[in-house]
């Protein structure tokens, strides 16, 4: 018989040393996964006293992170499942469901008896077999104060015809993890990967479970070659002929020191593959080499499955990790992944053309149409790397939100021809709207369109959690359409000084409450007021003087005049939108 090879010699080993870490972690995290356990059964009693099915019409679901969004496979619906909230004091987790109809842009909760219990960072797959189903696995819960994690290995499915959640009992699971990812390939649920986490400990998995929808079974697979390394937070589409699943990114990390962790962003990519049937069914690992504009290297972003083979990317944060702080830069561009032609490509927005364009181009024939388009995709990948700006925001506390965005690169700007661009000189002369920079947002694809829910960026120590929903029609490329704008109100953020001025404001009774509502009011009579039909560029230009004078009072004499003028906008635009 011929000799193992050395590949197949390292991943036995690391199998090995996989197993001994998790019985390690386990062993470990057992005493505070019981004390949870306790807390969840609290969860699952008041809920199970809930015996009727009550859906009511509502406003945006509460700002969140973390949480799984899905499509519906036989309505105009998406559907919105848990996740997690922190206040700078207290984490909240959430197993509420909501359904958002894209067609009325109506939002609607869904309280059913008997649902999962809370948790984040688990993954959800929608199949239309039996009128529609939406399958759970796994997930996170963390205690209050953020110090405890239970890691869920549960398997729910929520039938959508009937409106009733289940529990499915099946031996021979993946164990409790978050951060994993699963994918309906044929007629199994596809788990990879994901990470475990307790008070002293953590491991990171790079395994691979099916189940199986035909006899409700799990099995685990034992692909031959090298695998991906173990990670969290990838992306897996399945490919198009649905007999393999490609895997991309994802973060990890490792302790170098008894007390100092290092993590890793992983910007690789994998096919997995399935070849033979029943028994002699066999699955692969090989490793993908796309060609392309590939994206920088980060962690936390979304993705969906577009049109044409296509995978949407958004998004995400890549951290800068010294011994004692962690900086994060945050993404909004958008990056697509050619599974046909294993290539990647940034995608550029192209903005609304005018009336006479659109004219113009509608005499032309649909060949010439598509001929065009296609023409437009390539020189998305040909057109020159974007250029970085950095804005600045101000909160109404005080904080500077600093958001990365992407301009389109000079050549691209200063190309086509002068009647052109007189002739688009109106749309092209108003910003694109687009999402601000986040990551652990939600999304998923409908009928072409990319749906994107939520998530959140950091500022310094502060953690801002959105609640927003914006659209992109993935065949048009033209601009985001918001559907629910950031209500301002739904930020909370408490640190130990705050929260003690917080409980002395309640001593002093309502009296106190009304006077401090005075004061607000007073301080905003002081700023210039906004004319009624004045844009948010007319109002900045004529009120500039006044807020780069406030802007510079705040920021002291040695602040660059570069920054301050940037600032200031930024206080003017906050000021106007909040009228």
């Amino acid at each position: 018989m011929p000799k193992k090879g050395k590949k197949d010699t390292k991943v036995k080993g690391a199998e090995k040393t996989a197993a001994k870490m998790e019985k390690k972690v386990s062993k470990r995290s057992k005493r505070d996964e019981e004390d949870l356990e306790a807390l969840i059964a609290q969860f699952q009693s008041l809920d199970a006293k809930k015996t009727q099915v009550v859906e009511t019409k509502c406003s945006p679901p509460s700002p969140r992170l973390s949480a799984s969004f899905s499509t519906h496979p036989e309505r105009d619906e998406l559907i919105l499942f848990g996740g997690e909230f922190f206040n700078g004091k207290k984490t909240y987790l959430y197993n509420d469901l909501f359904f958002y109809n894209t067609k009325k842009k109506s939002w609607v909760k869904s309280e059913i008896p008997n649902p999962p219990p809370p948790r984040c960072s688990h993954q959800a797959v929608v199949v239309p077999q039996g009128g529609g189903q939406l399958w759970v696995f796994g997930g996170e819960f963390a205690s209050p104060n953020g110090e405890q994690f239970y890691h869920y290995k549960d398997l729910w499915v929520l039938h959508l015809a009937t409106h009733t959640w289940e529990n499915i009992k099946a031996p021979g699971g993946p164990s409790g993890r978050s951060g994993h990812r699963m994918v309906l390939c044929k007629n199994q649920l596809l788990v990879f990967g994901g990470f475990h986490e307790s008070t002293r400990d953590f491991i990171y998995y790079n395994d691979v479970y099916s189940f199986s929808l035909d006899t409700y079974s799990w099995s685990r697979l034992h692909p031959q070659g090298l695998p991906p390394s173990p990670r969290s937070a990838c992306q897996i589409t399945s490919i198009l002929d649905g007999v393999g699943v490609i895997i991309y990114g994802g973060y990890s990390k490792v302790r170098v020191k008894k007390d100092v962790e290092k993590g890793t962003i992983h910007s690789d990519m994998f096919l997995l593959k399935q070849e033979g049937k029943d028994a002699q069914e066999k699955w692969s690992w090989s490793r993908v080499n796309p060609s392309g504009n590939k994206p920088p290297p980060r962690s936390g972003f979304s993705f969906g499955v577009g049109p044409a083979g296509r995978s949407v990317l958004f998004g995400g944060v890549r951290d800068e990790e010294e011994e004692e702080s962690l900086e994060g830069d945050f993404y909004n561009d958008l990056y697509l992944y050619d599974m046909i032609k294993n290539r990647w490509f940034q995608g550029q927005l192209r903005g609304n053309k005018s009336e006479k364009k659109k004219r113009r181009r509608g005499q032309k024939g649909e060949e010439e149409e598509e001929e065009e388009e296609g023409e437009e995709e390539e020189e998305a990948v040909k057109a020159p790397a974007p250029t970085e700006i950095i804005r600045e925001i101000i909160s109404e506390d005080g904080t500077v939100m600093t958001i990365k965005e992407a301009l389109p690169g000079a050549q691209e700007e200063q190309c086509g021809h002068e009647k052109e661009r007189k002739e688009d000189d109106d749309s092209a002369s108003a910003p694109l709207v687009e999402p601000c920079p986040r990551s652990n947002a939600m999304a998923t694809t409908s009928q072409g369109k990319l749906f994107l829910y939520g998530g959140m960026f950091e500022v310094g120590d502060r953690q801002f959690t959105l609640n927003d929903l914006y659209c992109l029609d993935l065949h048009k490329m033209d601009q985001w359409e918001v559907l629910v704008e950031m209500d301002p109100k739904t930020q909370e953020w408490l640190e130990e000084s705050e929260s003690e001025d917080d409980e002395m404001d309640e001593a002093k009774g309502a009296e106190g409450e009304e006077e401090s509502e005075e004061d607000d009011e007073e301080d905003e009579e002081d700023h210039p007021a906004v004319k009624e039909g004045e844009t948010v560029t007319d109002y900045q230009n004529r009120t500039e003087g006044y807020w780069i004078g406030l802007a510079r009072a705040n920021m002291g004499p040695d602040a660059k005049d570069k920054k301050v003028a940037k600032v200031a906008l930024a206080m003017a635009k906050v000021f106007y939108e909040d009228q």
